[in-house]
């Protein structure tokens, strides 16, 4: 899937001088992108355009030729099943439920991988003593490699991270990327990620400053 972004502005705040907003670019399928971007410079509301959950912007962003202001909720809704998963900076964990059943949420609407899958996932994150666990009970750095674990546990043409490290320590961040680039070239991904600063050690095709 080919993203193509012109000249975009938000309706709620007026941005500064960036390489997103007014721009025109494309995210191409298969590249890497990091959005560096300083705390409230809207970052998570570019994420939230993509993700459809936010339509308050002029310009326009076209999915493969298609606008997506003129999509329905209905084709949003297989867009964030089918082709579109993401790490929301708030993470949006069930507190109430295990990790396993977090990522089971949306992993049973695609049949996408087995749970034993899924341990492995875990496994190689350093969290699958704590698959059974309820997510209130998990550090917030467990938190959010659940919420890796679980965004990868679908099918994906784009994968959106947004600040997914944050509370990761140096070793864990480097089992995140490399499990994280490995579903990338597998699947000839796009991935979007973005940081206050940290780039991750990551091979990105363009640095986008916002």
């Amino acid at each position: 899937m080919t993203i193509q972004i012109q000249e975009i502005i938000p309706t709620y705040f007026t941005p500064t001088s960036s390489e997103v907003w007014s721009k025109v670019f494309s995210l191409q399928a298969g590249e890497k992108y990091l959005v560096k971007a300083a705390s409230g410079s809207g970052k998570s509301s570019f994420f939230n355009f993509l993700y459809g959950l936010n339509n308050k912007f002029t310009g326009s962003i076209l999915f493969d030729d298609t606008d997506i202001t003129s999509l329905a909720e209905s084709e949003w809704t297989q867009l964030r099943r089918e082709k579109i998963s993401i790490v929301f900076q708030g993470l949006r964990l069930f507190p109430e439920l295990t990790a396993m059943e977090n990522v089971q949420l949306k992993n049973q609407l695609t049949k996408h991988k087995t749970e034993a899958e899924i341990l492995a996932y875990m496994k190689r994150l350093d969290v699958d003593k704590l698959a059974y666990k309820k997510a209130e009970t998990l550090s917030y750095g467990q938190q959010q490699r659940i919420a890796i674990v679980r965004a990868l546990c679908q099918p994906f043409e784009l994968l959106l991270l947004d600040e997914p490290f944050s509370h990761i320590d140096a070793v864990q961040i480097d089992n995140a990327t490399t499990l994280i680039l490995d579903e990338i070239t597998q699947r000839n991904a796009t991935l979007v990620i973005a940081s206050l600063g940290n780039s991750y050690d990551i091979n990105y095709s363009k640095t986008l400053l916002l």
